[in-house]
């Protein structure tokens, strides 16, 4: 009986010293990167950075403003495509009883979320960009937006399915129809966390580069066009960071730092917001 204690303490310790150096080994590369981009990026930030818009190749200074705004534009275009259809996407999925046509969404979503970000801007190019004969902020939103939809209707989909079927049935019993039950009890229920689904999938776009060469390019000026190419911070980072210009080197790791420090204002956000929704939902 002792012998049989002390194995299974031994493992278990085993098993746990594990899991922490997995832990451990997770968060090292996400360390060293920030480290290494807080290190790169944070001296080369200034107020022109943020205010002035790209100098003549070869001219030092200057800033990425109007790619800091374009990037802002275009995210914000993808999620106001994407978030609708993926929330009602999900909304169908759960509510229709696991029907045929719900089973092809799901496999729909689960294959469009592992297609490569560069066949979507490809889709994107052929579907918006070539009809009209040039590029525009409006074709990145829509490549961007297409690449958010399964994110979203995924997330969405595993929340509603968390909500105690109790809600569903106690609105239905108080004579509400289905639709309503559905849309002022368990969408308003899993709300906290399908917030964070939806920030959680603008991070995952921010970062993205090769739609956005196929559809809104770039500009070198300010621009609020939506009709027009539009530059964004990604394009601008990737064409100074190959750039010959000692210069465009030390602004393209200023917009490194800046994408990250986006990321995590948001998701920072994401995360005060959910908390008090909790508490709002806790105290009704």
């Amino acid at each position: 009986m002792m012998a049989r204690d002390i194995r299974r303490r031994a493992v278990s310790l085993a098993m746990t010293t594990l899991c922490t150096l997995s832990v451990l080994f997770a968060l090292v590369p996400v360390g060293m990167i920030l480290f290494f981009v807080v290190k790169q990026g944070f001296g080369a930030l200034d107020w022109n950075f943020f205010t002035r818009i790209p100098k003549p190749p070869g001219e030092v200074g200057g800033g990425m403003g109007n790619a800091i705004l374009g990037t802002f534009i275009l995210v914000g275009l993808g999620a106001l495509f994407a978030v609708p259809i993926g929330v009602l996407t999900a909304v169908y999925i759960v509510e229709s009883g696991g029907g045929k046509f719900a089973s092809a969404a799901r496999f729909a979503a689960d294959t469009l979320n592992g297609v490569p970000s560069i066949v979507i801007g490809l889709f994107a190019y052929a579907l918006v960009v070539l009809p009209v004969g040039h590029y525009s902020a409006l074709a990145g939103g829509f490549a961007l937006g297409v690449m958010m939809i399964p994110l979203v209707t995924r997330t969405t989909e595993e929340l509603l399915r968390m909500v105690p079927m109790s809600l569903r049935e106690g609105a239905l019993a108080l004579g509400a129809t289905r639709s309503r039950a559905v849309f002022s009890v368990v969408l308003p229920a899993a709300l906290p966390g399908i917030l964070t689904g939806v920030v959680l999938a603008i991070a995952r776009i921010a970062g993205e580069t090769a739609p956005l060469v196929f559809t809104s390019l770039n500009n070198t000026f300010w621009s609020h066009d939506l009709t027009k190419p539009m530059a964004s911070l990604t394009f601008q980072v990737y064409t100074y960071a190959t750039g010959p210009y000692d210069d465009w080197h030390r602004q393209a790791w200023a917009g490194a730092l800046t994408l990250v420090a986006m990321v995590f204002t948001c998701s920072l956000l994401a995360r005060v917001a959910t908390r008090r929704l909790e508490r709002m939902s806790v105290g009704k």
